[in-house]
């Protein structure tokens, strides 16, 4: 029970900055240059961020790590230059390696574009510390993607069009800079969950935006009053989707969650409705014939009563991967339901949905 506890309020640490720091946060703010490194003062003997190919959908694999200025490192590495090419960025966390959704979602995209180039954004020294620290860390982070990019560039048959960011939680913002750092445009970046604590509040350039790619797609899975949103309430994106409402996820109740307390494992049970939006995007690339169509409504109570469901207009669109460019460069905030597990589609499909595009990668 003492170690429930404890987790407890180490989570509540964190939660009680989701209305917002007390900081304005961006690139002319208290965000430091240079990496930070762990509070101990040890050195890290390995780069603070580093970018591994995964060359294979074994989790055991080691993958292939890329180094900037290093044309050689591309070509061992079997990059593919013309290729899309997708970056996983994950969040903070409490563990200090990857989770299993990470390999889960390489192996998804692997599956479902096979030529294509996966990186995984590997920042686990400076995202393993105190929140606030690790929030301080994010902009060198994506300076670190940027200078990749920028050096991929010089690469004739490279293409910015071609690199889709993904990045979950604390991970979005992450992708946020780099799009905002970086040389040119690029093709699309996916919030997943964004996290909300100290940036509910924050400007458009100390938080993901619409600014930083030619298209952003959000997911929202845990957003909740009274201080307890881990993720970002606000809209961030072109097109943001709440999936439920963003505030209940179907297997993550409040009972899973008290449940979890007792056992001793509550932040299995929080973490449930944070990861939803991971899942959510997995499942749009592994069921591509079950597929979920969110609809663009004023709010969710709106949507719940059924008052929503059009597609004229650009009114519903697929969501996770599938998402589409619309032609409407304003925010649209769009709901679904969905079901507790895969496959989650759990709407009234749209059975056509004229005028949408497909995203430019």
């Amino acid at each position: 029970m003492r170690n429930s506890v404890l987790q407890l309020c180490l989570w509540s640490v964190y939660c009680c900055f989701a209305a917002g720091g007390p900081a304005t946060l961006g690139p002319e703010g208290p965000l430091q240059d240079e990496l930070r490194e762990p509070e101990d003062g040890q050195a890290v003997d390995r780069p603070a961020v580093r970018f591994n190919l995964r060359t294979s959908e074994d989790p055991e694999h080691e993958g292939c790590y890329l180094s900037f200025g290093h044309n050689q490192t591309l070509e061992d590495c079997g990059f593919n230059t013309t290729a899309k090419t997708f970056f996983i960025i994950h969040g903070w966390t409490m563990s200090g390696i990857f989770e299993q959704w990470l390999y889960k979602l390489v192996s998804a995209l692997r599956t479902r574009e096979k030529e294509a180039n996966v990186v995984v954004v590997d920042w686990l020294p400076l995202a393993h510390q105190l929140y606030t620290d690790a929030v301080n860390n994010i902009r060198a982070v994506g300076q670190s993607i940027a200078r990749l990019l920028d050096g991929l560039q010089e690469k004739d048959d490279f293409s910015l069009g071609n690199v889709h960011l993904i990045g979950y939680s604390l991970g979005a913002h992450v992708a946020g800079y780099a799009g905002n750092f970086v040389k040119g445009t690029v093709g699309r970046i996916t919030g997943l969950d964004p996290a909300g604590p100290m940036f509910e509040r924050a400007d458009i350039h100390s938080r993901l935006s619409p600014d930083d790619a030619d298209f952003v797609d959000v997911l929202h899975t845990y957003t909740r009053s009274f201080g307890l949103s881990i993720g970002i309430q606000r809209p961030v994106g072109h097109i943001d989707i709440y999936p439920n409402g963003g505030d209940f996820q179907p297997g993550c109740g409040l009972n899973d969650v008290l449940g979890s307390i007792a056992y001793g494992t509550f932040a299995e049970g929080v973490r449930c409705e944070h990861e939803r939006a991971i899942y959510l995007f997995v499942d749009s690339l592994m069921h591509q014939d079950k597929p979920s169509f969110a609809f663009r409504c004023t709010d969710s109570n709106r949507f719940k009563k059924g008052i929503c469901l059009s597609c004229r207009k650009h009114r519903c669109n697929s969501i996770g991967y599938n998402t589409k460019k619309t032609r409407n460069k304003r925010n649209s905030k769009m709901y679904l339901k969905t079901r507790a597990g895969m496959p989650f589609r759990g709407n009234p499909l749209c059975p056509r949905a004229p005028g949408l595009s497909s995203p430019s990668f």
